[in-house]
């Protein structure tokens, strides 16, 4: 093994442990909840939009529909728990098979009729308000109320606890098991035709590429993987309604972190969570009261900028640091 890989690795765990101890530092903060709550949503919202990213960042089709697989894996597993008893460790894969096939059939619908760019992005939109109607109006699933979490007291079989550190262990292998999927992907083969696929679909179909199979497997994946954080998402926050999962609020906001961050890379999902998620959750304690929705219109001016100055994203912007100094140090030049 190379230097660059062990140091890579030695960065890598040595982050982990840095994390895994940051719960036990925060105990002696004052608000040290509410900075590990703050934390916690960074890495759901890190673990979602990485999910997210392998398909619009690697694949290229850019889902602005989401939380169908998001609605479909909290309500699975809520639905499971609250009406039969089921513990939601199970239940979070039942709701991630029903998100798997739904993904699959949503991707072989669009993909072998060929939509692709805008057409399937609002095809995504369609079908995911389609879904926030049709459950808003089933009284068995909670109707437009919603599905609440029944607290049980501190039981970890059935993914309830007494405090905010054990969300956050749970948050935080979610978020390293997804990058690390992620980061495999770009290396094996499926990873290497979505990109062939998001960089000219002509050119991927001309090498061989089965265009329609390589789309509906970045689906299926990004639709598992998303619907197993649904499940985190409504064991914590204990209550899920229509709009809270299958609309377009949480669609798009799980989609602008990957932008932000650096879309079809490994870290930019993560990175962009790490941003915007403490803007939005300190703006909303400190002015939501009074200017509802501000953390929106920073989110909108954040963007802006991006899209202004690095096109490629905070990733695209570190590489690019990087290369200067690689290219500086070969030069011999300080």
């Amino acid at each position: 093994m190379t230097r660059s890989p062990l140091l890579r690795i030695a960065a890598i765990g040595g982050g982990l442990l840095a994390l895994g101890l940051l719960p036990l530092a925060l105990q002696r903060v004052s608000r040290g909840e509410y900075y590990l709550h703050v934390l916690t949503l960074v890495l759901l919202y890190a673990y979602l939009s990485t999910a997210w990213n392998i398909l619009g960042g690697y694949a290229g089709q850019h889902s602005l529909g989401h939380g169908i697989f998001l609605g479909l894996g909290a309500y699975t597993s809520t639905l499971l728990f609250s009406r039969f008893g089921v513990t939601p460790w199970l239940g979070m894969w039942a709701g991630a098979v029903l998100a798997g096939a739904v993904g699959a059939f949503i991707g072989f619908l669009c993909f072998r009729y060929g939509l692709r760019g805008p057409y399937f992005a609002l095809a995504t939109i369609a079908i995911a308000e389609a879904m926030r109607y049709v459950v808003s109006n089933i009284p068995y699933l909670g109707g437009a109320r919603g599905l609440e979490v029944v607290w049980k007291g501190h039981n970890p079989a059935i993914f309830q606890f007494s405090g905010k550190a054990w969300y956050y262990y749970i948050a935080l292998l979610l978020a390293a098991g997804c990058l690390a999927i992620s980061a495999w992907l770009q290396r094996s083969r499926l990873g290497y035709w979505m990109v062939a696929v998001r960089e000219n679909e002509d050119a991927a179909a001309a090498l061989g590429v089965d265009l329609v199979r390589t789309k509906v497997l970045a689906t299926v994946v990004s639709a598992v993987l998303t619907a197993l954080g649904g499940t985190f998402y409504a064991q914590y926050f204990t209550f899920v309604n229509p709009s809270s999962v299958f609309g377009e609020g949480p669609s798009v906001q799980i989609l602008l972190y990957s932008i932000i961050g650096g879309l079809g890379t490994a870290w930019g999902s993560a990175i962009g969570a790490l941003v915007l998620v403490p803007i939005a959750e300190f703006t909303r304690a400190r002015l939501g009261g009074t200017f509802a929705g501000v953390h929106l219109l920073i989110y909108g001016a954040i963007l802006m900028l991006v899209m202004l100055f690095m096109p490629q994203g905070i990733m695209g912007l570190i590489r690019r640091a990087a290369s200067r100094t690689r290219l500086r140090r070969q030069e011999g030049r300080p």
